[in-house]
Order: C-alpha cells, then sequence, then structure tokens
C-alpha cells in the first residue's frame, strides 16, 4: 500500500511538470506542432492582417504591445481621457535666472593728458553720482601753464601784427594761435576754457578737469596732493542709463531664443514689479561643465533701479507657430522610443510610435506619427501601456496554443492521467478544478450558468446563472462573478450579477482572447457563507 502511494505521488509530480514543461515551451515561442485545422485558421487570419489598410499618417508599428480594448464601466474606474491631436499656436516663456551687470559699451575711464598735482578733489568718493560736465578736481600743470602762456603772447602778437603790411608776417601770428590753442584743446581743456582765458589775459594755474559722462564712480585712484601722469586712470564711470541682465539658457532650449525677442525680468527688491527689455545677444560657444548658453538681454534703467549685481528671473517669450500638438499627460517617452495611445473605436486604444518636438507650455508639437482629429489617451495613460503589454505577451502565448489554438498533445490526454486519479483518491486531500459542466451544486445550492452568445465569443459576452436551493427559484441573494483565463499574470475581473426573474442573474463578462476561461461564481445569502462554484468555458471567434 505504502509503495502504491508513492508511485502515486511520483506519477503525480511527473504529471505536473510535464505541464510546466508544455507552458514554458510555449512561453519561450518553441517550436509546437499544429493540428491541420489550426493552421488553416492561422493561416487565414495573417491573411486577413496582410489584407488591413494602413493608414495614412500612422506612427512606427509597436511589435511588442497590442491594442486594449475596455468595457465602459472599466474605463470609468480607471479614470481614462482622451485629448484632441489639433493645431494651436505653441507660444511660451523660457524662464531662467541672470544676473544685472553694467553696459560695457557705457564704462569710460577717466585719465590725463599732461602730468601734474591734482590740488583740490572734488569727487572723492567710490559711488558718488556724477553728470557729465560736473568738476572732478583741479590740476596744477607747468606744461599746462606754459602752453596757455604761449596762446596769450601769441593773441598779444597777433594783434600787434594785424596792420602789418607784410601778409606772412600777420599769417605767422594766426597760425601760432591756433597751434596754442590746438594744444590746450588736445591736452583736455574744453572752448568755455579757453574763452574765460582770452578774457583774463592770464595763465590759470589751476585748471579744472569735468566728468566726460553722466554715470556712477564704479573705480577711484586719485588723491587730493597726488602726482599724476597720463598713463594713471583716476576714475572709472558706469553709464547705468541701460544695463545687461545675463543669464544661462539649457541646451535643449537655446533654438528657441531669437535676438530681438522680448523679455520681461522680476527681482526680489521690486515685488510686483516687472522691466521689459529684449535679447541682444548669443553666445557662440556652450559651457562643457554646466550645458548652457549665455544670453544677454538688454534693458532701459532711467530710474536706475535695476543695480548690477542683482539677481533676476527672467522669461523671454518664444513663438513656434502653429503646430500640430498633444498633451504633454498623453507621452509616454521610455528614452528608446516615444508612445501614445490612439483611442479608435469606442473602447479600443491603440499604441503608437511617434516623433515629437520639444515641450512647448504644456503640449509637444507632433512631427510624424498623429493625424490632425484624432483623439490620444491623456489620463491612466500607465495603467493602458501595462495591459497592453500584458495582452500582446498572452497574446503570443495564444498563438502557440495557450489562447485558443490546441497544441497536439497540450492537454496530455485531458490530464486522465492514472496518477493523478488515484492523487484524488488519496485520504485527506481534495481536488478544486473548475468543472467543464454547466450546472453545479454545492450544498444544496444549484448553480446553473449559460452564455449568449453560446458558444461564448471574444469580447463582451451576457452570462446568466440561475441559482436554486433545493428545486426552488432563489431570488435575493448576492450574486458575484469573477473570469480570468488560467495563465500566470492574468488579472480576474469581478463583476456583480443583477437579479432578472425567477431566480436568473445576468453580468456582463469582457474576455480578451479566445482560449479556455475560468468563471467562479459566489452566491451568498442573508449572513450564512458564501457557495462557491467554478466554471470552464472556452471562448470562440
Amino acid at each position: 500500500m505504502k509503495s502504491n502511494r508513492i508511485m502515486m505521488v511520483t506519477g503525480g509530480a511527473l504529471a505536473i511538470l510535464l505541464i510546466s514543461g508544455g507552458w514554458f515551451f510555449a512561453q519561450n515561442r518553441m517550436y509546437v506542432e499544429l493540428s491541420p485545422s489550426v493552421q488553416a485558421e492561422s493561416a487565414s487570419e495573417m491573411q486577413a492582417m496582410e489584407g488591413m489598410p494602413m493608414e495614412h499618417g500612422s506612427g512606427q508599428p509597436v511589435s511588442d504591445q497590442t491594442a486594449v480594448t475596455m468595457t465602459p464601466a472599466r474605463r470609468q474606474l480607471i479614470g481614462v481621457k482622451t485629448g484632441l491631436v489639433e493645431e494651436r499656436m505653441l507660444d511660451s516663456s523660457i524662464r531662467t535666472v541672470g544676473t544685472v551687470a553694467y553696459d560695457e559699451r557705457r564704462i569710460r575711464q577717466v585719465n590725463l593728458r599732461v602730468s601734474g598735482w591734482i590740488t583740490h578733489l572734488l569727487v572723492d568718493y567710490t559711488g558718488q553720482s556724477v553728470k557729465k560736465g560736473d568738476p572732478f578736481f583741479t590740476l596744477y600743470s607747468p606744461e599746462l601753464i606754459a602752453t596757455q602762456e604761449e596762446y596769450l603772447l601769441a593773441r598779444r602778437t597777433a594783434e600787434r601784427v594785424k596792420a602789418s603790411p607784410v601778409a606772412h608776417v600777420r599769417n605767422g601770428a594766426a597760425a601760432q594761435i591756433e597751434s596754442a590753442g590746438n594744444r590746450l584743446i588736445l591736452w583736455g581743456l574744453t572752448e568755455a576754457q579757453i574763452e574765460e582765458l582770452e578774457q583774463g589775459e592770464q595763465p590759470r594755474l589751476n585748471t579744472t578737469i569735468y566728468s566726460p559722462i553722466t554715470g556712477v564712480v564704479t573705480k577711484k585712484t586719485a588723491l587730493e596732493g597726488m602726482y599724476v601722469t597720463p598713463e594713471m586712470s583716476l576714475y572709472e564711470l558706469a553709464d547705468l542709463s541701460i544695463v545687461w541682465l545675463t543669464a544661462d539658457i539649457y541646451e535643449y532650449e537655446i533654438s528657441r531664443v531669437k535676438i530681438g525677442q522680448e523679455a520681461t525680468v522680476t527681482l526680489a527688491a521690486y515685488p510686483g514689479e516687472a522691466f521689459h527689455g529684449r535679447v541682444t545677444y548669443i553666445n557662440p560657444y556652450l559651457d562643457a561643465e554646466t550645458r548652457t548658453v549665455k544670453v544677454r538681454m538688454e534693458f532701459p534703467n532711467a530710474k536706475g533701479l535695476l543695480k548690477p549685481g542683482m539677481y533676476g528671473h527672467a522669461d523671454i517669450k518664444t513663438t513656434a507657430g502653429k503646430q500640430l500638438a498633444i498633451p504633454q499627460e498623453a507621452v509616454l517617452d521610455s528614452g528608446a522610443r516615444t508612445l501614445v495611445f490612439v483611442s479608435k473605436e469606442e473602447g479600443v486604444y491603440e499604441p503608437r510610435a511617434v516623433q515629437l518636438g520639444h515641450q512647448v507650455d504644456g503640449f509637444y508639437p507632433v512631427l510624424a506619427g498623429l493625424n490632425a482629429g484624432e483623439r490620444v489617451v491623456t489620463s491612466a495613460t500607465f495603467l493602458i501601456d501595462s495591459e497592453s503589454k500584458l495582452m500582446a505577451a498572452t497574446s503570443m502565448m495564444g498563438m502557440l496554443g495557450m489562447g485558443g489554438i490546441r497544441m497536439e498533445q497540450a492537454q496530455m490526454g485531458e490530464m486522465e492521467m492514472g496518477g493523478m486519479k488515484d492523487m484524488e483518491g488519496m485520504e485527506g486531500m481534495k481536488m478544486d478544478r473548475p468543472s467543464s459542466s454547466r450546472e453545479q451544486t454545492v450544498e444544496g445550492v444549484t448553480v446553473t450558468l449559460a452564455t449568449e452568445p453560446e458558444p461564448p465569443k471574444k469580447g463582451n459576452n451576457r452570462l446568466q446563472l440561475t441559482v436554486r436551493f433545493q428545486g426552488a427559484p432563489v431570488t435575493d441573494a448576492k450574486v458575484t462573478l469573477g473570469y480570468t483565463m488560467a495563465m500566470p499574470g492574468m488579472e480576474v475581473e469581478t463583476v456583480d450579477a443583477k437579479h432578472t426573474k425567477d431566480g436568473m442573474y445576468e453580468a456582463e463578462a469582457d474576455f480578451g482572447m479566445r482560449g479556455p476561461w475560468e468563471v467562479e461564481v459566489a452566491v451568498v445569502r442573508g449572513q450564512s457563507a458564501p457557495v462557491k462554484a467554478k466554471f470552464t468555458v472556452s471562448v470562440g471567434k
């Protein structure tokens, strides 16, 4: 007896290994010999697929995924939404952070063209604002004094010889005046200072040096009493009526930036106030470390509020014109490919590879793969993507014999192995398998299953369950129906059946592919424990 049990257990284990091996071969697409009838059926399906028309403008095929079909209830449960593929104006702005800087074209240095001593300093600290023509300091320069005396002497000489009958004498005196006057101008004296010199008839010991522009002193080296020479820089002035803002633009954004585009900057120092300018320069090279390009914007600064060194948030207005576009929520980008799900007929979602441009204000311009008027999934995209991959995997197994196509010898003699029968007869062991019969009685409750159509088809079907207790119809039970295809990775779909009449309950089931499906019915009456019955239905075309 003991040896018989050992043999039965060994035979059962061997049967399980054989079944698992058959599934493994199907999963790994190994060669399976199909019956002639199945071969003919597969060939006809392939011919039908070859004859299907390809839509103009469709994207690249997605070989490892398939279309997904969903019932209205399931679409509502997972929150499926769609968006329209349509032309729209893709206007947006590039947001970045920049630093206010001096306009380099408006910076001036103050130095002298003669040597001398600073006798009195009037602009005496860095940061002081000056206007054009304001005095900087007074200078004592022997060279300037000598040239002033020469200029005055030439004027007196010209006055004495103006009545001379000799022309070259008069011309010589005039040439001396012009030469001395030009030297004074070249050494930094203004026309007004020369006129004062002519009126005073005496050289000025201290000459005043004036500011050449309006601006702010950014550097100062001049000190009272200092001896200065022409090569020394005494002051640096910056005109802040116009300032620059230098910002970094990422590499993928630089194609959208053009010279002349409008720019707006806001600063923490002035909440609620915006300053308007434009893009004036784009660096011709990329920073290799930050992968950015520096862009310069120019802003008017009449009130002097924009101070060099300030940080500001800049918006550069860009426009890509009117283009075919889709919402960014519709896009699944794996890096290797970009995928969207296109809504076909009611409840069917087709995966499609597309080519898109850079994201602009929540939308992607479509370069290839979609046509205007199509609808793409914008919500629950990841759930549909996962189901599409799963359906493609199970469909491949079905093509090899696990989705409705018989594999020769796959059923192993319909599991009629002696070892398995012996296992059911072992003490303390009970096999819980779905019944191929359409009627079961469990604890006095009889459940009868019928389908409409009969046999059931791939897609939506109506399941009719008749529930009786000891021959009498049961009209007050809660009947729940769960169905799935018996293979790894398949989820169980659960629906509630509604009572119609005379103990008959109806529910809708969506069989996604051909082949055997397991149906489990749970009947609950009042506070009693649920009574469960299991069936197997074969789904055809």
